[in-house]
């Protein structure tokens, strides 16, 4: 396999799982019901970037939150699976709707609901609190933790290599 950079560059989409990417992996139980999550802001302004340039951004989770699907909603997610039972069926319908290629798309996720989901993909990366069994598939795993800033890490460098990062409307939302 070619270098790391290399096959960074193949990157046309980006997928990501909620709970321990884009959260961290503490969930706070609200008096309410609800389950309350913490998000890096970093991550938002990243996702919200790479769909002004163009990148079809997913999310695809198992979790089933009003809040979460507003948020990314709201970042200029149109592609959000709550709910998600199987995650390869969710990768494949996306694929299909942006005419995407697998080897072009890559995926973070965190634990073992997304390991079929990234042996699917070109290019499948996770945070460096991932389980074992994440990492060893990997192809890039992040100096960040979940919640941390790990979506931003990687958006970032595809971004810089297609020479998309630090353009003029990155100063705006």
């Amino acid at each position: 396999m070619s270098n790391f950079k290399e096959e960074l560059r193949k990157v046309k989409a980006f997928i990501f799982d909620v709970d321990g990417v884009l959260s961290d992996a503490k969930i706070y139980l609200h008096p309410g019901g609800e389950l309350m999550r913490s998000m890096h802001i970093k991550d938002g302004y990243a996702i919200h970037y790479a769909i002004r340039k163009g990148y079809p951004v997913c999310i695809i989770t198992g979790g089933n939150s009003g809040a979460v699907e507003e948020r990314f909603r709201n970042l200029g997610v149109k592609d959000i699976y709550l709910r998600s039972k199987n995650k390869v069926e969710d990768l494949r319908d996306f694929l299909a709707k942006y005419d995407l290629g697998p080897e072009n798309v890559l995926f973070m996720g965190d634990d073992l609901p997304d390991y079929n989901v990234m042996k699917e993909v070109g290019f499948p990366t996770c945070p460096a609190d991932a389980v074992e069994e994440i990492k060893s598939i990997s192809l890039y795993i992040s100096d960040k933790s979940g919640g941390e800033g790990c979506a931003r890490d990687i958006i970032e460098q595809v971004l810089r290599l297609h020479g998309r990062w630090m353009e003029a409307d990155a100063f705006t939302w």
